[in-house]
């Protein structure tokens, strides 16, 4: 008997329901019907020889079979998408969709006009921006080019090192009005100082130069950039903030600047076999160019 493998509509299927944890939830991001993703599971769940998922009060739960699955279907899942992006780029013009990974707070303030600039020139071109401070895997191909805070270790990658991004405290107008400049860093402990909810390794490193910053006296903790960046222009207190940004805001005020100041060093890769593709090139230089200019600025 001829075994058949599965195909990869049930991988993506089985994806979709970890991800969601139900099958109407998988249904809805998949486009597809409830029981059509029914079928689909225990198509896969024949062909494989065990269960995937056991019912809940919760949903579906994954089985461990299930979760030892998870970075096998990750990975055919980009795999395929790399495959579309490049297909959609063939032929001899500078076209086609090329994804681009950056943190928050480099997608939102400082990529548009880049990528605006890009697709005035190159009217067929088209951007997925992946909006994330997680490291993109750029040899899986989660993402074509990515722009980084930390330095790529990987081999295989064209990296171009673009500079350091000075970081500094910031506070609104209104704030500091109301409450006062500080003019030392112990008076901070009389301010509403906005700063992250987690101290990842990458934060911990760049915290070893200013060691009397005491992060257990935050008044507003949280995992997003943006919503710090948010919390300081709304006047909530004072936190860090890449002084670029802060230069184009009048309202906002720098703070203890002889006394604190990061250096954010920041890198743009990409995979060395995308070195020779030309819509990938074309992003890359223009992103490193744009990106130097506003580092250096």
């Amino acid at each position: 008997m001829n075994r058949v493998d599965p195909s990869w509509d049930l991988y993506r299927t089985f994806l979709a329901v970890l991800r969601e944890g139900s099958l109407s939830g998988a249904a809805r991001s998949l486009g597809l019907t409830q029981p059509t993703i029914g079928r689909h599971i225990e198509a896969l769940e024949q062909a494989i020889g065990f269960q995937l998922f056991t019912r809940s009060q919760r949903g579906l739960a994954a089985t461990e079979a299930a979760l030892e699955l998870l970075p096998y279907a990750e990975a055919l899942s980009s795999t395929a998408a790399s495959l579309l992006r490049a297909a959609s780029g063939q032929g001899g013009t500078v076209k086609g969709t090329v994804r681009v990974s950056a943190s928050e707070v480099m997608s939102i303030e400082v990529l548009p006009p880049l990528l605006t600039a890009l697709r005035e020139q190159y009217p067929e071109l088209v951007i997925e921006l992946a909006v994330s401070n997680t490291v993109e895997d750029l040899l899986r191909r989660d993402a074509d080019i990515a722009v980084r805070m930390v330095e790529p270790s990987q081999e295989s990658l064209v990296v171009s090192r673009l500079g350091t991004i000075p970081l500094g405290l910031h506070a609104h107008r209104s704030y500091l009005d109301r409450r006062g400049t500080p003019k030392r860093f112990e008076d901070l402990a009389t301010h509403s100082v906005i700063g992250f909810d987690r101290e990842t390794p990458a934060i911990r490193s760049l915290l070893k130069s200013v060691p009397k910053f005491d992060v257990a006296r935050f008044a507003l903790r949280t995992n997003s950039d943006l919503a710090q960046l948010a919390a300081i222009r709304a006047g909530f207190g004072i936190g860090v903030c890449q002084v670029a940004l802060a230069r184009r805001d009048p309202n906002l005020v720098r703070v203890l600047s002889d006394a604190f100041e990061l250096k954010l060093g920041t890198w743009l890769a990409m995979h060395e076999n995308l070195k020779s593709t030309p819509r990938c090139r074309i992003v890359f230089d223009a992103l490193a160019v744009g990106l130097k200019g506003y580092v250096e600025r």
